[in-house]
């Protein structure tokens, strides 16, 4: 090759012109079209030819020279027909060399330009013909077909991501706007942007679009859909991310519709039939808003001890294995509960009327009788079949008031608290700690109250359920049943003795637990003290506790039981659902409360100092039980356990941010 040559070469996805200035050693110096100077090997060309330009007549003529080649040489494309001559050529499965597909394309008196317009033309579409620089391969039918629908996809995203942002760019600088019909697509693309960011599908669409939008920040894209009414500002999105049911299908609604009309008789399980226990009074204890009753108490005076009773509702007697309500039932894992909704595990016909023990209603249940002294001592106990009638349906907050001059609840409290002394003496670990309860008002606005847990009332009932469950793992196993035992090693640490551990001592001994197994023979639960532990007094909210319930029913004949086998398979199938539940109900707990709070920024708060980290402390705020950063301060060095006061400098619900400093 020779200095003067007009060469071509491909950057950038495009074909450039230019004139080699410098041959030395198969490297070129070479001026392009858009007058500049590159270096780069002979190998890099994409065409060569005769036509040389005189290297002094100056570099300016040189590059108008140059554009007006490649002008010309663009000009020719026109003339060349690729669908056609592949039509022609794609039979012969075979490579086409420059200079023969040049003289398809210009029979008569083909030159440089000619076999340059033929290599611009194959590289710009590439539909037909696999492009090689200086020969070409026709695509086979399927594979056209498949570029094309490409090709077509390509163009349609182009104009989505084209259209999407000008649209987006319009709204935001009108401050307002709804939502075309023809704009769902593009909704849905930043919708699942917003709630998955970069394992969204949509990803990289979403990013384009917002980037032309002159968006840079992922929180102005949920600002802008919530200008829209796409979603509320308070949207639980959470429900969205993890693709959480709300409503119920139809065949579970038509399957519940049915089982509401059904006549209310109920099995009568093995000789001695389901027990008439309607004339004994029983009482349930429950949160102000509970509308799903799954647990009754009473309690008779025998001489010189008592009979207890705790009694479940008898979901299994409603609710058939396999059946459409149970499938959906074991999707779902568990009812969740939230300060601004419930999402019940069955439908709320079921879970807050047929199913639940309702004050004046004849209801089936499960009771679990037993002869107990007021010391706890158990003598004996029996597990069957009954109806009850609930005769009162107390809150908490009405149990309290009348805890000690009411002589049943003063009974049961009592064995409630020998019992707990009784488990504690075998190494039981009592977390105490106040709950944090947060509702919505009239105005939907968020109400904060820490909730006293060792109150009589729900001391009373906390003990006198894990008594049942027991029992209930007790009964299981003697029968050699098996279940969905609930197994706890023990801590990795103990940091105090019985119910006497301070706040830092309670909030530090729960990160100590080990966690629970679950597993279908039974085992030691030392964090209960208990020797065998089962989930069975909530079947209507939880599903590990209507697997149980059915093992119990088993035993008394009224159905068949799992195999270890099924129950294996069930606590594999529910770990999924029951970890989403824990997380929903955490997060939305969380959220509303960082709400509460940001109507008290610059307020100064009691804090509890827990560890120190790389940059800061980890401090816990005593009034809302919420452990946050608190950054380094040169004046002062903490410990563990020292109190302080910390005033609330930011806090955003949204992006869950919570910013303290001393105070």
């Amino acid at each position: 090759m020779e200095t003067g040559t007009i060469v071509e070469f491909i950057d950038s996805q495009k074909i450039v012109c230019a004139v080699a200035l410098e041959v030395k050693n198969l490297r070129l110096r070479l001026l392009t079209e858009n007058n500049r100077e590159v270096k780069l090997s002979i190998g890099r060309l994409s065409h060569s030819s005769s036509m040389h330009l005189d290297l002094s007549m100056g570099r300016d003529r040189l590059v108008t020279t140059l554009k007006s080649v490649a002008l010309h040489r663009n000009s020719l494309i026109d003339q060349i027909d690729i669908q056609e001559l592949w039509e022609v050529l794609n039979s012969e499965q075979e490579w086409i060399d420059l200079a023969t597909m040049t003289a398809f394309c210009f029979p008569e008196n083909a030159t440089a330009d000619h076999e340059s317009a033929v290599i611009r033309a194959f590289f710009k579409n590439r539909l037909y013909f696999r492009f090689g620089i200086d020969r070409f391969f026709p695509n086979s039918q399927e594979k056209v077909e498949q570029l094309i629908a490409q090709q077509e996809a390509a163009d349609r995203r182009e104009k989505l991501i084209h259209e999407s942002a000008l649209w987006l760019k319009k709204t935001l600088a009108r401050g307002n706007g709804a939502v075309p019909d023809n704009h769902s697509e593009i909704i849905e693309i930043l919708k699942s942007y917003y709630l998955y960011e970069k394992e969204s599908p949509h990803s990289t669409d979403a990013q384009a679009i917002l980037s032309r939008a002159g968006i840079d920040s992922i929180q102005q894209l949920f600002t802008f859909l919530v200008r829209l009414g796409i979603w509320g500002e308070n949207e639980n999105l959470d429900l969205l991310r993890f693709e959480i049911p709300v409503e119920f299908p139809p065949q579970v609604l038509h399957a519940t519709a049915e089982l509401a009309t059904q006549s209310k008789t109920f099995p009568t399980p093995g000789p001695e039939g389901r027990r008439d226990l309607t004339s004994l009074p029983t009482i349930t204890i429950d949160g102000q808003s509970t509308l799903d009753f799954d647990d009754a108490l009473s309690i008779e005076a025998c001489g010189d001890h008592l009979r207890l009773g705790i009694h479940i509702a008898d979901v299994g007697a409603y609710i058939k294995k396999n059946d459409p309500i149970d499938q959906e039932a074991c999707q779902r894992g568990s009812s969740i509960y939230m300060p601004d909704r419930k999402i019940s595990m069955v439908p709320a016909c079921l879970a807050d009327e047929l199913c639940s023990l309702r004050q004046g209603q004849v209801r089936p249940a499960i009771s679990t009788m037993v002869r107990i002294t007021p010391q706890a001592h158990i003598l004996d106990f029996e597990i069957f079949a009954s109806t009850i009638r609930v005769d009162r349906q107390l809150t908490y907050y009405d149990a309290n008031l009348i805890a000690e001059q009411d002589q049943q609840l003063a009974a049961m409290y009592e064995i409630a608290r020998n019992f707990r002394k009784m488990r504690l003496a075998e190494g039981a670990i009592q977390i105490t700690l106040p709950e944090i309860n947060i509702w919505l008002n009239g105005n939907a606005q968020p109400t904060f109250t820490r909730v006293n847990r060792e109150s009589p009332a729900r001391m009373l009932v906390s003990e006198l359920m894990i008594l049942a469950n027991w029992l209930t793992a007790r009964f299981l196993a003697q029968h050699q049943m098996p279940a969905v035992f609930r197994t706890q090693p023990g801590p990795k640490e103990r940091l105090f003795n019985g119910d006497e551990g301070s706040l830092f001592q309670n909030w530090m001994q729960r990160k100590l637990l080990s966690r629970f197994v679950l597993s279908h023979r039974p085992e030691n639960h030392h964090g209960l003290g208990l020797d065998a532990y089962v989930t069975a007094t909530s079947p209507i909210r939880k599903y590990f506790d209507l697997i149980t319930q059915r093992q119990v029913r088993a035993l008394l004949g009224l159905e068949t039981p799992y195999s270890k086998s099924e129950i294996n398979s069930l606590i594999q199938a529910l770990q999924r659902p029951m970890s989403l539940v824990a997380k929903l109900q955490y997060r939305r707990l969380r959220y509303w409360l960082l709400k509460y709070m940001q109507g008290c920024t610059g307020q100064k708060e009691e804090a509890i100092v827990l560890n120190r980290r790389r940059n800061g402390y980890a401090v816990l705020l005593k009034e809302y039980l919420l452990e946050c950063h608190l950054p380094f301060s040169n004046s002062l060095s903490l410990r563990p356990e020292d109190l302080i006061q910390v005033t609330l400098q930011h806090i955003d619900a949204r992006r869950d941010v919570v910013t303290v400093f001393m105070g």
